[in-house]
């Protein structure tokens, strides 16, 4: 039997449970969201690295800069009112020579256009203050940084999102998209939908449901793959909280870093290597498809041609203990490869145009009874309920969705 909705959203990752259940909290719809795993957030959701993001390094004024301060706040109110768990352990970002510096003032004035607040420079002396083990030319203190599991804020969002009447299908991979009069056929592995209306929260694949809904984006989602390894437990008195060097511009990666979990392990990464399938945690990580995709695309070559060396030094680092090792080592010399032992690894849907640029900001688009997030880089996370506000927001004024009487203003 084929079910009737009035939106549907695709993917049950952070982005799309915030949407949906901020949808079915302030509106008059039969909501449901099609996930194609068997169980919500197995992709960016489930292996990022918990961090909840304070708005240090996003460009003033850009979406990304506005959401996370927004989502910030209203991620960690949510927390509080239910019992959800995380900690404000703050963050040291490090310079490791002299040529940085620059860069580091840069990130000072940026967080403080953002609204962070106390923001500190820390000279070499003071270093061991916060990171006992941590060394440098000079560091930034960003105490508005914290860590979460995101998965526990997947539950909340699921189950918000189920009191509301919404429905989740799960291993509901979607084949494909048609029109039928003033409605769109959703055909799916667990057979067809019928929905007035599609939101897109695909993330690897939100480029590929794009097309098929009749879009016409101007971007490829290429993945990039981080591997992570693990500090060993008896290594774990080495860091208090986070510590993060201090970044390229050019590039949308932070470089490695050291971030603690809630449960008290320690995380060393990721790199940042071009996954050849786009879901390929796991052997084998080819697909003929994914590899066509991106190998085939200009904007890929473009982007080659002008940070060859860049990558080349992230591959050469894939998977070697010794070359982590090194270069965690400049902020913290006494981390050996001995220290490390292989941990997980995730797949960032990166959207890259034509040009070679490598879309650092959030990307929203529209087509025929459809919305379309094409990329929601990090902060992602952090600022879900934010990108759900704005996206609820477009759906009601594209969608002319009527208003519940006790909906959220």
């Amino acid at each position: 039997m084929t079910e009737r909705f009035d939106v549907v959203c695709v993917g049950a990752g952070i982005l799309g449970l915030a949407t949906a259940m901020t949808l079915a909290q302030r509106y008059q719809i039969r909501i449901a969201v099609i996930e194609a795993e068997r169980q919500t957030g197995l992709h960016q959701t489930g292996r990022n690295s918990g961090v909840i993001h304070s708005g240090l390094y996003y460009k003033p004024g850009s979406l990304k800069a506005r959401n996370c301060y927004v989502g910030r706040r209203q991620l960690l109110e949510l927390c509080d009112q239910h019992g959800i768990e995380y900690e404000v352990c703050g963050k040291l970002v490090i310079a490791t020579d002299k040529s940085e510096l620059p860069r580091l003032e840069e990130l000072e004035q940026r967080g403080r256009a953002n609204g962070l607040e106390g923001l500190k420079r820390v000279v070499p002396e003071e270093i061991p203050q916060y990171e006992p083990h941590a060394t440098g030319v000079e560091a930034l203190w960003v105490p508005e940084t914290g860590i979460i599991n995101y998965s526990s804020v997947l539950d909340l969002y699921a189950k918000q999102f189920a009191e509301h009447g919404g429905l989740l299908r799960l291993a509901a991979r979607l084949r494909s998209v048609s029109s039928d009069g003033d409605r769109l056929q959703l055909e799916t592995a667990q057979g067809t939908i019928e929905t007035k209306h599609l939101i897109n929260c695909a993330g690897l694949q939100s480029d590929r449901v794009a097309r098929m809904a009749g879009a016409k984006p101007k971007i490829r989602i290429v993945p990039f793959r981080g591997d992570y390894f693990d500090l060993k437990e008896s290594k774990r008195n080495l860091l208090r909280g986070l510590i993060y060097p201090v970044p390229d511009p050019r590039f949308p990666f932070l470089g490695v870093h050291l971030t603690r979990r809630l449960d008290g392990s320690i995380e060393a990464g990721p790199n940042a290597v071009l996954a050849l399938r786009r879901e390929g945690y796991e052997a084998p990580r080819f697909s003929a498809r994914d590899a066509a995709s991106a190998l085939l695309y200009p904007g890929l070559w473009r982007l080659g041609s002008r940070f060859w060396k860049i990558g080349m030094g992230e591959y050469l680092r894939a998977g070697s203990e010794r070359r982590f090792a090194a270069a965690l080592q400049k902020f913290v010399p006494e981390i050996t490869e001995n220290d490390l032992a292989p941990g997980g690894c995730g797949i960032r849907a990166q959207a890259l145009n034509a040009k070679g640029d490598l879309l650092d900001d959030f990307v929203i688009e529209h087509s025929d009874r459809a919305l379309h997030v094409l990329n929601a880089p990090s902060p992602g996370a952090t600022a879900s309920l934010a990108i759900a506000d704005q996206l609820a927001e477009r759906a009601s004024k594209h969608f002319a969705l009527t208003p519940l009487a006790t909906s959220h203003p």
